[in-house]
């Protein structure tokens, strides 16, 4: 019998956070918080080393289209964490004075946050299939800016 956190890509539900409140991925095929999860969705039906080695190339793939974006400032992408929308869906500014979120609170990412060189400043990559979205923030996700929304 499977446990009701058990994932389809095999990250360790003991380690989250929100082991509590997440319905776990097998229980919800792929949308444990209600939302659409960027690996369950590279896996298909794919399960155990099979579902990881797709990841695998999947998330290469994504850091490498990433990568070759060439912005200014950003440190080259080694890696790519799976990450809840609600941890990473700023608002940004826009032109009129309104802000607007992009992503969704209950989809996972593959996203990471890395140091701005020479700054105070942070980028933050959203990724899944579909699209890339890279901003910049200061510390805690204040004053976010957009840099980039590019659909795949």
């Amino acid at each position: 019998m499977e446990a009701k956190n058990m994932t389809i890509c095999g990250a360790d539900c003991d380690k989250c956070n929100n082991k509590t409140t997440c319905k776990g991925c097998i229980e919800t095929n792929g949308s444990p918080f209600g939302g659409r999860c960027v690996l369950a969705a590279c896996c298909g039906d794919l399960r155990g080393k099979e579902a990881k080695d797709q990841i695998c190339v999947f998330k290469r793939a994504l850091i490498d289209e990433i990568n070759a974006l060439g912005i200014k400032g950003m440190p080259e992408v080694r890696e790519l964490y799976a990450l809840n929308g609600f941890f990473v869906n700023l608002a940004f500014p826009l032109p009129n004075g309104t802000t607007m979120k992009f992503l969704n609170d209950n989809d996972i990412y593959l996203g990471n946050q890395l140091g701005k060189d020479d700054s105070d400043r942070c980028f933050g990559i959203s990724a899944n299939d579909q699209f890339i979205l890279i901003c910049e923030y200061r510390e805690g996700g204040t004053d976010p800016s957009l840099v980039l929304f590019k659909a795949r």
